[in-house]
């Protein structure tokens, strides 16, 4: 009777415990926040700079990672207080292909470390950035969510974390105006160009925007009448442009040949009518004359990106049409004269055998 009564009272304490720390922070997070649950707590580098090591508790709790302790990613951290300066932390710790914890596995670490970020991070420069740079610390959300580093609006504010300048020309392009003054999510961010873990120097040529992957790149939106059609723009730049002596170049591998970014600009696009766009009438000169010195006011008069087989092309439709019949008419008329010929050659034969047969 004795041994019944303890046993349950062994149950019930093991069953209170469980319930008690089910609504309780995890043990090594409970020691953490002893020192970095201090707002004030921080490190002041040998440069000066002073880096935060204040770890707030809410911002944790709405991450990705609220299920997890401190010591599941600072793996390193066997002791607290620490001796010794943790790691950076590595995220493929979870984040590989198999993982028996759910953790995403369709990142390609492969292209980040051939990248120019993962290069830069090889050669030992600290200022390259890592998984936490772009997605975020203690603060790591969905890219769907849009308190996220990486949501498609937020992307070109991380990015301009580092590429402070190119921040500043994308904001005030057509793209960022879109983007920012009317939350537009069709528009083009840093990833939709440049990808986003694989992203390679430009002057690479397996990256998406060497000089002859420039059109193609630009294309996914302005070839897509889905996306164009939308903001009534033509969807027919990129077509004139592959049939134009620049456009077939580009095929051929010319990497100086003039691209959509050649004239339009790269993070700076403007409309065409803004005086401070490189197409804008008064300055195509200056443009084209990147490539072909001595240009003039003359190189502004000509239309841009012509289709031939519409009217709107003016004399050149016309010119385009007389060539294309002069050309129709051209091969009838040989291959007519050819198939006559082939004819009286083979009447002037059976003409010639018919006598000596008479023989």
């Amino acid at each position: 009777m004795i041994k019944g009564v303890v046993q349950f009272c062994v149950v019930a304490l093991i069953i209170f415990a469980t319930l008690s720390m089910s609504d309780a922070q995890p043990v090594d997070l409970q020691k953490c926040t002893i020192c970095h649950g201090k707002p004030g707590h921080k490190k002041i580098e040998d440069s000066g700079y002073v880096k935060s090591l204040f770890v707030d508790e809410t911002v944790l709790k709405k991450s990705v990672h609220t299920g997890k302790t401190c010591t599941d990613c600072h793996g390193d951290v066997t002791e607290i207080p620490h001796r010794a300066l943790p790691k950076r932390v590595n995220c493929t710790r979870c984040h590989y292909r198999g993982n028996p914890i759910g953790a995403p596995q369709d990142v390609d670490y492969r292209a980040y470390l051939k990248s120019t970020h993962g290069q830069a991070a090889a050669e030992g420069n600290k200022e390259a950035p890592w998984c936490q740079d772009c997605h975020g610390a203690h603060n790591i959300r969905n890219h769907t969510d849009p308190a996220s580093n990486i949501f498609h609006e937020k992307i070109p504010k991380t990015c301009g974390r580092c590429h402070m300048e190119i921040y500043a020309e994308y904001r005030e392009s057509v793209h960022g105006e879109a983007l920012y003054a009317e939350g537009n999510e069709d528009v083009p961010v840093c990833t939709s160009c440049h990808g986003e873990h694989d992203i390679l120097s430009p002057k690479d040529p397996e990256s998406t925007v060497y000089p002859v992957h420039v059109a193609e790149a630009c294309s996914q939106c302005h070839a897509a009448e889905t996306i164009m059609g939308k903001y009534g723009i033509d969807s027919e730049q990129v077509a004139t442009y592959e049939e134009s002596f620049h456009g077939m170049a580009g095929k051929l591998g010319s990497g100086t040949v003039a691209n959509c970014a050649s004239c339009h600009g790269v993070h700076d696009i403007r409309r065409p009518d803004d005086p401070k766009s490189s197409v804008y009438i008064e300055n195509i000169p200056k443009t084209c004359g990147k490539c072909h010195e001595g240009a003039n006011i003359n190189y502004a008069k000509g239309k841009m990106h012509v289709d031939a087989s519409k009217k709107e092309a003016g004399i050149i439709y016309y010119v385009a049409l007389a060539f294309k019949w002069l050309t129709i008419l051209t091969m009838v008329g040989l291959i007519s004269h050819i198939l006559l010929d082939l004819n009286k050659k083979a009447k002037n034969g059976r003409s010639k055998k018919a006598p000596r047969e008479r023989e």
